[in-house]
């Protein structure tokens, strides 16, 4: 039950207007927030780490799209595999331990328990971790890159009949 300025029943409190008020509207109590280099990376910064954390835990067909000018969303999208869903799990929670250390912010991570697609959000960086069955039914790469760019990025793919 939702309540919208009245008291609820149920023994619940009624709504103060500092409960409609973000908190990022309100002046911290602690001074100015201070920037530290920790949190001063750029969107090239976060996709060097991004590719360097794929690279170092096995991930296979790393794609890297830029999106700078066409959403957003992001600067940045990232696809890759695994060969199992143990393996796009560990490789989806290295990187976000890897990013929490680089940047002080916890990445948000979607369907690491399943292990089947793993969407890794990073703010700059979007980053999507499949099984290879997965990744070929669901093709982001075609909705996302042109179409020459997406045949000399599968280079040793296997040409379409």
């Amino acid at each position: 039950m939702l309540c919208w300025g009245d008291p609820c029943a149920g023994g619940l409190s009624a709504r103060r207007p500092e409960d409609t008020t973000l908190s990022q509207d309100v002046p911290s109590a602690q001074g100015p927030a201070t920037t530290t280099a920790r949190e001063a990376l750029t969107s090239d910064q976060v996709l060097s780490l991004v590719l360097t954390s794929l690279d170092d835990d096995k991930a296979e067909e790393v794609v890297s799209i830029d999106l700078r000018g066409r959403t957003a969303m992001a600067d940045h999208m990232v696809i890759a595999s695994g060969r199992s869903s143990r393996q796009v799990g560990a490789i989806a929670e290295k990187l976000a331990d890897r990013v929490k250390q680089a940047t002080g912010r916890s990445p948000r991570i979607e369907g690491k328990d399943a292990g089947d697609w793993v969407l890794i959000d990073t703010d700059d960086v979007i980053v999507h971790v499949f099984r290879p069955e997965v990744r070929e039914f669901y093709q982001l790469e075609k909705m996302w890159m042109p179409a020459d760019a997406l045949t000399r990025v599968r280079e040793g793919a296997r040409p379409q009949p």
